[in-house]
């Protein structure tokens, strides 16, 4: 990929760049030059279709201010781009995973927004061991050779489209604050072998994740799972 050029057919991002004019194709782009990123997985049309239900939720939801979004096990975080390029009121949004090789392809993606004082910064970090009030961050600035000062964010929305992965889920759900906008999806695939918390269906992912008001629940059917979500306050 490292030497395709604009005109080369092969380079699918390049096309996309010019068809939509979207900062999202130039990120994936520059992620695959820099760093071979992989995006088999993460753009699938079951990946995609389930982030633009999200983003059309939101709304119906009539939900515009986001504030500062904690996005919980944030992979590449295609969707942190996909809320900025949106219609969306963003503070800032920090994206945790604990898998390190995921920081450097998310703020590729992210870049014009990283650029922006932090709009954006992907960070790794297993989500078990966040707070989301006053939570204090830092990152080794290769500018300046050193590690940055600390930076404090509190979390206003919480997103998690990965439950279905996340070990001791009761645990981590119980710790997000009350009063918090929660926005999360999970699915019932149990054949991916890292796929630990599936739930079975809508009513049981629902008692797994009680809120104090549901905005919206759904289910959307796909190819070989369905997806479920559900978006509310704790």
């Amino acid at each position: 990929m490292k030497n395709i050029q604009w005109q080369d057919d092969r380079d699918i991002y390049g096309r996309m760049i010019l068809l939509t004019n979207s900062y999202l194709f130039t990120g994936l782009r520059n992620a695959v030059d820099n760093y071979d990123a992989d995006f088999t997985d993460a753009l699938t049309w079951g990946q995609l279709k389930s982030k633009r239900w999200l983003l059309r939720e939101l709304h119906n939801c009539n939900i515009k201010e986001l504030g500062t979004v904690f996005l919980c096990a944030g992979w590449y975080a295609i969707l942190a781009s996909m809320l900025f390029e949106d219609d969306f009121d963003i503070n800032r949004i920090l994206s945790f995973d604990i898998d390190v090789d995921c920081v450097p392809i998310a703020e590729t993606i992210n870049k014009k927004y990283v650029s922006k004082d932090w709009k954006f910064k992907a960070l790794h970090h297993d989500i078990h061991d966040i707070t989301y009030k006053d939570f204090s961050w830092t990152f080794w600035s290769v500018k300046n050779n050193r590690m940055s000062y600390p930076i404090t964010d509190s979390a206003n929305t919480i997103i998690n489209t990965s439950c279905e992965h996340i070990d001791n889920f009761r645990l981590w759900y119980d710790y997000l604050p009350a009063g918090s906008l929660l926005i999360l999806q999970t699915n019932n695939y149990f054949d991916i072998e890292d796929h630990i918390n599936c739930s079975k269906s809508l009513v049981d992912f629902g008692n797994s994740t009680p809120m104090s008001k549901v905005l919206f629940e759904g289910e959307l059917p796909l190819e070989k799972y369905n997806r479920y979500m559900r978006i509310g306050y704790k």
